[in-house]
């Protein structure tokens, strides 16, 4: 197999001006996901992915490298095998963001959210500050357990509410018998987009006066 430094190598990028597409890859790249910054490879016949950051985000990979270093050790989050000036390899993790648990109607209990909150406190335990943890950065396993991805942001100083509040969206509605456990991609897409622009007042606001 090829260095993990040629495989990031042969990915070659190209912006249309709307977004990044991605024009080539070594044949034993297989593409999983794509993000803001990066585009996100799965390396066949192993269980690492390849994390491949677009040029104008290079810089995040030396910091999400060095918060993995931070994290090293603690369960929810995936080992770092190996970075570069445009790339990161880290575990490859098996299952469901929360976001495809709430689109597909895969159940969230209790357990995972207590799983979250740990996770983040015992970052908070090594310095750091956990900052845009979202439904796509959550992942559920097979095994019915939480990882944790995309940390790039975990040392923002600024306070970030929104763990928070998708607690507290959890608790007040998603728990009641009569909320929907399937709810379209379309329409979670759509609440992002209005909580994104701040055209949404606070969640736990508007969920502790319901």
């Amino acid at each position: 197999m090829k260095s993990f430094s040629e495989l990031a190598q042969s990915v070659k990028f190209s912006n249309n001006g709307f977004r990044v597409i991605l024009n080539d890859k070594d044949p034993s790249l297989e593409f999983i996901g794509a993000g803001r910054s990066a585009f996100v490879f799965k390396i066949k016949h192993t269980d690492k992915v390849i994390k491949v950051f677009f040029p104008s985000f290079t810089k995040l990979a030396k910091e999400e490298a060095e918060i993995y270093n931070i994290l090293e050790g603690i369960p929810f989050y995936p080992k770092l095998y190996d970075s570069g000036g445009n790339y990161l390899v880290i575990d490859y993790i098996e299952g469901h963001t929360l976001f495809n648990c709430l689109e597909k109607g895969y159940p969230i209990t209790n357990k995972n959210v207590s799983e979250i909150d740990e996770a983040l406190n015992l970052a908070v335990s090594k310095g750091l500050n956990p900052s845009d943890v979202h439904l796509r950065n959550i992942i559920l396993t097979p095994e019915g357990s939480i990882r944790m991805i995309d940390v790039a942001r975990f040392r923002q100083t600024k306070t970030c509410t929104q763990w928070n509040e998708l607690k507290t969206a959890f608790f007040k509605l998603y728990k009641r018998r009569i909320f929907p456990k399937k709810i379209p991609a379309l329409l979670l897409n759509f609440i992002a987009l209005l909580y994104k622009r701040k055209l949404l007042p606070s969640l736990s606001f508007l969920l502790n006066h319901v």
